[in-house]
């Protein structure tokens, strides 16, 4: 391939499926993409929301870990003020141990829910505050160098799990830089400060023990069919369930209704979301990517294959790889 191939998988809850239909799709998934060569598969961390399945993101990768044999597993990301420095580290030192040399735990600071869910997870609306102080105990829990006297992560401890910052703004890409970390921008949904973010990071950048250069990872929606038509089909299937997961107030609607949301302002901000999606076959799919690396200064790529179902979505993750040879 040109350029490092990885995935986030969204781990949707498609209408009428259930979370279990969800894992098993997540597999599969993962699978497909151990046999075609991607570099990694990453979840995300979301909660309160009905149509996605990766609220218990450790739990996830440790199912996926279990039935796939080469391919990284991780966080993208685990939203560090939802949790304890120390109970993240012990989840992902248990990880490491089971899938040595596997494992990446890439780290956010957004809230990833409403103020109610926030309640529910008894979040302090200003833990995001203490968010890079949060990233440092993590680290040292990891590196067997604990800044808590006489607290270490079993298992965790000397495990070095590698870090990632994922961002949307300046701020992540300077603490990126400032702790000499990767960066991964979060381009698939908030494109806005993509080239602002990278170049800031990279200008800023200092070395690590983890990181001697800087490296940015850009996320990018694909979707790729046998034929122009169908990747067209499968957008307007997408940007519908996005329309009703955001605006629809957890009601069940046609697909006339759903048209209805998108004509009246949903629209605007769904397809703002997608400002940087590879739509088409192989070819178109390609040639988009290719530039896109170019554009987001990128040095992997991890994309988000859009697709209504589970076949389209592996289909897509095919066409891809095949195209990127």
């Amino acid at each position: 391939m040109r350029i490092p191939l990885s995935v986030l998988d969204l781990a949707p809850i498609p209408a009428g499926q259930t979370a279990g239909s969800s894992f098993a799709a997540s597999v599969a998934l993962a699978q497909r993409a151990e046999q075609l060569g991607y570099l990694r598969v990453w979840y995300a961390e979301h909660h309160n929301m009905p149509t996605i399945a990766s609220s218990a993101t450790s739990v996830l990768i440790a199912h996926v870990g279990a039935q796939t044999t080469s391919i990284r597993l991780g966080a993208g990301g685990v939203m560090l003020p939802n949790h304890s420095p120390l109970v993240i580290a012990e989840q992902f030192g248990t990880l490491e141990a089971m899938y040595p040399g596997r494992i990446d735990l890439g780290l956010g600071r957004a809230p990833g829910s409403d103020q109610n869910t926030m309640y529910a997870l008894r979040r302090d609306p200003g833990s995001a505050d203490s968010f890079p102080q949060d990233v440092l105990e993590l680290q040292a829990y990891l590196a067997g160098q604990s800044r808590v006297p006489g607290v270490d992560a079993v298992p965790g401890k000397g495990s070095n799990v590698p870090l990632y910052v994922l961002g949307s703004s300046l701020f992540g890409a300077q603490l990126a830089a400032a702790l000499g970390l990767p960066y991964a921008f979060a381009s698939h949904f908030a494109p806005q400060a993509l080239e602002a973010a990278v170049a800031t990071y990279r200008r800023q950048f200092k070395p690590s023990a983890q990181l001697e250069a800087p490296y940015v990872i850009a996320g990018v929606n694909v979707i790729a069919a046998d034929s122009m038509e169908q990747a067209r089909d499968n957008l307007e299937a997408v940007r519908r369930t996005m329309a009703v997961g955001l605006f629809g107030r957890g009601r069940t609607l046609t697909d006339e209704e759903a048209d209805q949301l998108l004509r009246s302002g949903a629209g605007q901000h769904v397809d703002s979301m997608f400002t940087y999606a590879a739509v088409g076959t192989g070819l178109e799919v390609a040639d988009y990517l290719d530039g896109f690396v170019k554009h987001a200064d990128a040095d992997e790529l991890i994309t988000v294959h859009q697709a209504p179902t589970t076949e389209g979505r592996l289909r897509s993750l095919s066409i891809t790889a095949e195209a990127l040879r």
